[in-house]
């Protein structure tokens, strides 16, 4: 039996843990051949190795996506070893929260960058490959889709106190998506987003006192949902939980089916019901 994506070529910011790592692995269950990337290279590995232990294939590219030149860095991987770019998941990311008053520009700049910026730039590395795939297809009488996935947010369909600088980037995503639709609809190219809700990640886990974080460059930014918060949004989604990585994998997957070939310029909200 073969996969729906066997032979595709996906791209996967972010994919050492967490959603990133379960989009990963889906698409690579399915078939498809993935370039993992993750700022903490340890991790990229391990989800590469979880990959290449299920029998698929994966490769490293590690470093942080908001990097002059990484870009080009993360797309030529993919053409050198596998030989193309077939799919790309724009979902690196992380929150730096602030009401607006607290908010410095340093924070503001960061969350854009690793949210807006770098999936521009990602796919702008990827454009030259991707059209001239499509114009040799096309002079084949060829018909072939990719797939762009970017991740937005509920944060960014309907906005969220003490996360403007989040709230702007996931909605400027939303922008970015469905003009990119209408830029590469002439080479075959889907590009769709995913909204999501609560997803139970190392992002919303979150203790009592507030003192979970994360380290990106060298700083410690405090990151998590404080649990009484997450549970009182619990009780207002309608499938009666929050969701799972898998679960926002799965929505991922859905924009890379070839049943999908007919849908662009869209966002689904993956969120059990949930919206703000």
């Amino acid at each position: 039996m073969t996969g729906k994506l066997d032979g595709r070529i996906a791209l996967v910011s972010g994919s050492g843990r967490g959603i990133g790592r379960e989009i990963a692995r889906k698409l690579a269950s399915d078939g498809a051949r993935v370039v993992v990337n993750d700022l903490d290279s340890d991790m990229a590995h391990e989800t590469a190795a979880t990959i290449r232990g299920a029998g698929g294939e994966a490769l490293v590219c590690a470093g942080s996506v908001t990097e002059d030149g990484f870009a080009e860095t993360f797309v030529g991987a993919a053409v050198n070893e596998f030989g193309g770019v077939d799919i790309i998941v724009n979902n690196a990311g992380y929150t730096w929260d602030s009401v607006v008053q607290k908010m410095t520009d340093e924070q503001w700049r960061a969350i854009i960058d690793v949210h807006l910026t770098a999936p521009f730039r990602i796919l702008r590395a990827a454009q030259p490959v991707i059209a001239a795939a499509a114009k040799e297809e096309a002079a084949k009488g060829r018909e072939v889709f990719r797939k762009v996935v970017n991740i937005s947010s509920i944060a960014g369909t309907g906005g969220n106190a003490g996360q403007i600088n989040y709230s702007a980037a996931k909605a400027g995503i939303i922008g970015l998506t469905r003009t990119m639709a209408k830029e590469w609809g002439r080479y075959k190219v889907n590009v769709n987003a995913v909204a999501f809700g609560p997803i139970r990640t190392r992002l919303t886990e979150g203790s009592a006192k507030g003192d979970s974080t994360i380290k990106i460059d060298d700083k410690e930014i405090r990151v998590g949902v404080n649990p009484e918060l997450l549970h009182q949004m619990e009780q207002m989604i309608p499938l009666g939980r929050v969701g799972t990585p898998e679960e926002a994998a799965g929505a991922v997957y859905l924009f890379c089916l070839p049943e999908s070939n007919f849908i662009s310029g869209q966002y689904v909200i993956c969120g059990g019901g949930f919206t703000i």
